[in-house]
């Protein structure tokens, strides 16, 4: 196995200044409706997390009683997968929110 080095002075100097800046110190972008188009998705991005919370939380009490349901300790594969569904949209939300 062959390793080659080739020494970096040759590539270009990386300036800092050239760097993309964050999107707040570049301006925002406004819509034809004069609105700024971070504000309009920050609000939709809200709103969808307000519908699936509620969505979560009817799926949480769904889970709730097919546990009391349950008279075994093997539980349905039915529940399961609603675990996992509780899952997936908790982390799309966990995601929307870290969005920034």
């Amino acid at each position: 196995m062959a390793v080659c080095l080739v020494p970096l002075s040759g590539f270009a100097q990386t300036d800092p200044e050239n760097f993309p800046k964050h999107s707040s110190e570049v301006g925002d972008i406004q819509l034809p409706n004069g609105k700024s188009q971070r504000d309009e998705i920050l609000k939709a991005e809200r709103e969808q997390n307000i519908k699936d919370a509620a969505k979560l939380a009817d799926l949480a009490d769904e889970l709730r009683q097919a546990l009391e349901k349950e008279d075994r300790f093997v539980l349905s594969l039915n529940t399961v997968r609603k675990t996992e569904e509780i899952e997936k949209l908790a982390r799309k939300i966990r995601m929307r929110m870290r969005h920034e």
